[in-house]
């Protein structure tokens, strides 16, 4: 009989892959250099997660669960303004430091078009960005069943991260969001 899966092992693992994913992205993910990055084998990986595919799946949640609960804990403080929240969220979500996340995000969005069967949990992944938004700026919806005003924020937000992941110009993208701003203001 084998060795009993050793879940600490499995957990390492995973943290240190996500760690390996958020910098070189997926596009050209392999389980040999992978391995080798993470002082393991080939068939270490697939002992921990059974499949590539399942190991994917595993760093995209733990890449989902580490941003949410970040940004969870960079949320301004409740009864903070809709303006305030939004800038605060951008500020946050747009710094430098989360760009490896950012890029991720829109690889498995990308990827996804193309590709949705590797992806079987990609609208989890949105849903999971618009329930927080949702709840986030649930006043400005005009009721509790108004799902177009976060989902407006959500496609801002989204949308000007991608220009600001693909121009850099975060000058232009922080002027469309003071633009945003002043359009909730009326």
């Amino acid at each position: 009989m084998g060795r009993p899966p050793d879940p600490a092992r499995r957990e390492r693992t995973l943290a240190r892959a996500t760690d390996y994913v958020l910098a070189h992205g997926l596009a050209a993910l392999s389980l040999r250099p992978l391995a080798a990055a993470l002082d393991t084998s080939p068939r270490m990986l697939l002992y921990d997660f059974g499949s590539k595919q399942e190991l994917v799946a595993a760093v995209l949640a733990e890449a989902r669960r580490r941003g949410a609960s970040r940004l969870a804990g960079h949320l301004p403080p409740e009864g903070a303004s809709p303006e305030e929240t939004l800038r605060g969220i951008w500020a946050w979500i747009s710094a430098p430091e989360r760009a490896p996340y950012v890029r991720l995000i829109f690889e498995v969005h990308a990827d996804g078009l193309a590709h949705p069967e590797n992806y079987p949990d990609q609208a989890e992944a949105i849903t999971d960005w618009f329930d927080t938004l949702g709840a986030t700026f649930r006043g400005l919806a005009a009721g509790p069943d108004d799902t177009a005003a976060p989902t407006l924020v959500m496609a801002v937000v989204r949308g000007l991260l991608f220009d600001l992941t693909t121009t850099g110009d975060r000058r232009r993208t922080d002027r469309a969001l003071d633009r945003f701003c002043e359009l909730l203001r009326s």
